[in-house]
């Protein structure tokens, strides 16, 4: 009866661990390890030293989650070309009724701002992952940091102008960016270069992300002539060789391409005034198990 009451309380807290660990590390794989380290813990805890088991799971969850961050960090340091965070997807459904807070676990977990999150310090990320995307106390922050409140405030402010300064400042209906995102794809994969051009901004980004085990720019191409041109010269055959899912991917519209049923690569765009001002690529084969068709 006490393993089945353990049991009940660490899944019911399971999803906001998994979310907290996710911000923090921008791999699914690695957030799940965690949540699974986080079990053991909370199995193995004496139970009279346990008075609040949300607070007590956050804080194992975050502290574990800290350790494995400075770990992958030096990885990533050798990485092979351009870093994306693991795309995963996130059609919350009824399990997130509240609109509000709906809109704020997707802008939290976007890959924009997973992006800018990776050039914080590791304590400045738990702290933006806990105050913004999970609305956590300063005081409660405080005691799973094992850190002052003031401090706390003073990591707050600094990861959120950072955060502030590098992620994109506008909002797109999502509708409006489903539509974009298809009209993409066609004119991507029809190797029309004058529809690419119509749909991209003239400072457009594309980021590559293959960590060498597939092939993708190894660099960010910028502007719209040179992204325009290097999707072009990949599109021949792509249709007949590729299947393409839409599925709301890190909070927006995402494109999953497939290949024999398997994940080849995940396509998202972020849109300002109308045209596309980034394209993200994640064909890592490594970072695509979380968006495999059921």
């Amino acid at each position: 009866m006490v393993t089945e009451t353990l049991t009940d309380v660490f899944q019911e807290h399971r999803p906001m661990l998994h979310g907290v660990a996710y911000r923090m590390l921008g791999r699914a794989a690695d957030a799940e390890d965690v949540v699974q380290d986080a079990w053991l813990r909370w199995s193995a805890a004496d139970r009279e030293d346990v008075l609040a088991p949300r607070a007590y799971l956050v804080r194992i969850t975050t502290r574990l989650a800290l350790d494995r961050l400075r770990q992958v960090q030096t990885r990533r340091e050798s990485y092979v070309g351009p870093w994306l965070p693991e795309p995963v997807l996130t059609d919350y459904g009824p399990a997130v009724p509240d609109t509000a807070e709906q809109a704020m676990l997707a802008d939290s977990v976007s890959l924009a701002v997973l992006v800018v999150l990776e050039s914080l310090s590791p304590l400045e990320r738990a702290v933006f992952v806990l105050r913004e995307a999970f609305g956590f106390p300063y005081a409660e922050i405080a005691t799973t940091l094992d850190r002052s409140e003031a401090a706390v405030r003073q990591l707050a402010g600094r990861a959120r102008r950072h955060v502030d300064e590098g992620r994109p400042r506008y909002d797109v209906d999502p509708a409006e960016r489903r539509d974009l995102t298809e009209r993409f794809l066609a004119a991507a994969a029809g190797g029309d270069l004058a529809g690419l051009m119509a749909l991209l901004a003239p400072d457009v980004r594309l980021v590559g992300d293959s960590g060498g085990k597939s092939k993708a720019p190894l660099r960010v191409i910028d502007s719209a002539d040179k992204v325009g041109r290097f999707l072009v010269a990949v599109s021949p055959g792509i249709e007949s060789a590729f299947e393409f899912r839409f599925a709301e991917v890190n909070g927006g519209p995402g494109l999953v391409v497939l290949a024999d049923g398997k994940p080849d690569s995940v396509f998202q765009i972020e849109v300002r005034d109308g045209r596309i001002q980034c394209v993200y690529i994640v064909r890592n084969p490594d970072k695509l198990h979380a968006v495999a068709p059921a």
